[in-house]
């Protein structure tokens, strides 16, 4: 019982903060944009009169649900990096940033319960952004009646959509750390900013595969293709997700105590 109210407890703190509106805000041009480019190019005559952006539009393929739901799996693979980092910064920095850190410490409940709470906290909020994005993609997608819908490739896409959340999630705990071991958010949105563009370079050079926050944009299909990543890939993103948990609950196990 301790447990769930501890979550209940980092939940109410996250839906009551302007933070997580703002970021609602934000993410929500991502999907806005990804259908306008759909739509300009599913109508050629726009297309050709919109100039640079009808230019821009021709990179994303053909104007169809499966190249669509790519697009929103790649929002979330590189946005989400962002967004879910974002998140996981100011649930565990705000205790620093605040000064409410001694005082969450004093509290008659382990630190393992705070510590897991916050972490589920983070998880179901970052999993509704997910759910949002990919329902008002879809509703935009039927909007603009974007043809190949079909189950099979429902079920192909949703796997593909799934898969690149869970993995964007995994690479949310490191920041979590970072939050704790810098005092606040700098720290933790400084690294998440150097690591996308450190994966853009590194999957530029091909390298991607081996690189954590490279592997859910290259499954999500950003770089042609969603098969050219080994079991290797996904077994890394998952323990550099490990190492993020573990470090963080030794931190708050042992590293104040002095």
């Amino acid at each position: 019982m301790a447990f769930l109210r501890a979550v209940q407890v980092e939940m109410l703190k996250i839906r009551k903060s302007k933070m997580i509106w703002i970021t609602l805000a934000v993410f929500t041009m991502a999907p806005m944009m990804a259908g306008f480019f759909i739509f300009v190019l599913k109508n050629p005559a726009l297309a050709k009169s919109s100039g640079l952006i009808g230019d821009k539009a021709q990179i994303f393929g053909v104007a169809d649900w499966p190249t669509y739901l790519s697009m929103l799996a790649q929002i979330i693979a590189v946005g989400g990096i962002l967004v879910f980092g974002f998140v996981t910064s100011w649930v565990f920095g705000r205790e620093y940033a605040d000064r409410t850190i001694k005082d969450l410490l004093t509290l008659p409940t382990h630190r393992m319960i705070i510590i897991l709470a916050k972490f589920l906290a983070v998880m179901l909020t970052n999993l509704l952004l997910s759910v949002y994005i990919v329902l008002l993609g879809v509703s935009i997608g039927f909007f603009i009646q974007l043809p190949e819908w079909s189950l099979e490739m429902v079920l192909d896409k949703g796997f593909v959509l799934v898969a690149t959340t869970l993995l964007t999630l995994a690479l949310s705990a490191p920041p979590a750390f970072l939050a704790c071991y810098g005092r606040g958010y700098l720290a933790p949105i400084g690294f998440i900013l150097f690591m996308v563009v450190l994966a853009q370079v590194i999957a530029a050079a091909g390298y991607g595969a081996f690189f954590p926050w490279a592997v859910p944009a290259i499954f999500s299909g950003m770089a042609g293709t969603e098969t050219a990543l080994g079991a290797g890939s996904f077994f890394l993103v998952l323990f550099t997700g490990f190492i993020g948990l573990a470090a963080t609950v030794s931190w708050w196990l042992y590293a104040d105590q002095h």
